[in-house]
């Protein structure tokens, strides 16, 4: 069973044919033979499906959510001025994972069909001239909370998905991002011993979800200082929090999990002893092999707050699938997780712009850890 989709409804792009389940999740009689914590597993032509989406997006510059704070009349421009390495995808943090996700896949099927395509805009995108232009955007005085953390984290994973690349381009696109990097990881080694309360809300701002991000740059780059900042302040934020209302969870623009994130950066930080004993006081319900988290419903895709639910789904389903690959006990989250993609998978890709500019690379962030 398929169905004819377009990828926005501004502009005209080739259509694809996607399954309704989309990666061709097993049907009721193929479940019946396989464990219910089997992956669903990420195969080539789903790839090919899932690079359409920021390839298309990085190139897109109208509509733009700009998000800047103007000086004067000079900073009136258009985004491929203020923004010449990420000015796509309707927002900056947008642009900046779906470069992300394009490494990503390339890193997973070298094989796709459009890897040409995909390799010469990264190298139009990320040229040392762009980068200078983004690097004084963030020092203008006006401007230097932009993005804050949560584009940070973002432009750290791409450099870490760069950094673990063989790909011949992936060096020099680090090396040439290398003044962007080095600011944002000092504007965070500046910021958290600032923040003396961590922001516990479901949307860009969480704490949680930029230290989780910037922690994984952190150890795959060998970065001590950037990886102490964040687990000590991690520390100081959460280790006495105790009972988190999940039950309040999700609110209605949520496209993060507040007690799921932190549980998620937590699992990173924490040894397995403590952190399972930490676990058991803070979402105590998670050990109930019987633990229901309903995914979170979405009532217009063509709404942009309201489709963030579909982004809780897969962010959560991460979260859920972090744990239990911190603690063999908790297998059965696994279960929980693939019923939030399940739920949303077969809707990533649609008619409108709101949901397919972002939609893809939160996807294919729960699809890798399975």
């Amino acid at each position: 069973m398929g169905k004819t989709i377009f990828l926005t409804k501004n502009h005209i792009v080739p259509l694809l044919v996607v399954s309704v389940m989309f990666f061709a999740c097993q049907t009721n009689e193929e479940e019946d033979m396989v464990s219910s914590y089997d992956p669903i597993k990420l195969k080539l032509e789903q790839a090919n499906q899932l690079a359409e989406l920021p390839l298309h997006c990085i190139t897109i510059e109208y509509p733009n959510k700009l998000g800047q704070v103007l000086g004067d009349d000079g900073d009136l421009k258009p985004p491929r001025e203020l923004r010449p390495a990420f000015y796509g995808c309707f927002d900056w943090h947008s642009a900046v994972h779906g470069h992300w996700s394009l490494v990503v896949l390339m890193k997973e099927f070298p094989e796709l069909e459009r890897k040409d395509e995909i390799i010469q805009k990264l190298e139009n995108h990320i040229t040392p001239e762009n980068i200078a232009i983004e690097v004084a955007f963030f020092q203008d005085e006006n401007n230097t909370t932009f993005q804050r953390t949560y584009g940070w984290g973002w432009l750290l994973k791409l450099v870490e998905a760069l950094h673990t690349w063989d790909h011949p381009s992936a060096q020099q696109l680090e090396q040439n991002l290398q003044p962007l990097t080095d600011l944002l990881v000092e504007r965070f080694i500046e910021f958290l011993p600032d923040l003396y309360y961590p922001i516990r809300v479901g949307e860009h701002t969480n704490t949680a979800f930029g230290m989780s991000m910037a922690h994984d740059y952190a150890i795959t780059l060998g970065d001590e200082k950037l990886k102490l900042a964040i687990e000590t302040r991690a520390k100081d934020y959460y280790l006495n929090d105790t009972g988190c209302p999940i039950d309040w969870e999700p609110s209605g623009f949520d496209f993060l999990s507040p007690c799921l994130e932190e549980a998620f950066l937590m699992s990173k930080i924490l040894e397995r002893d403590e952190y399972e004993a930490w676990l058991s006081s803070f979402l105590p319900q998670l050990q109930d092999k019987d633990f229901e988290l309903a995914p979170g419903i979405v009532t217009d895709r063509a709404d942009g707050k309201l489709v963030h639910l579909d982004g809780l789904n897969f962010s959560r389903a991460w979260c859920l699938t972090g744990i239990a690959n911190k603690l063999p006990g908790y297998d059965h989250l696994r279960n929980n997780a693939y019923e939030h993609i399940r739920y949303s998978l077969p809707h990533l890709v649609d008619d409108t712009y709101e949901g397919s500019h972002w939609l893809g690379t939160f996807a294919l962030n729960a699809l890798i850890q399975q």
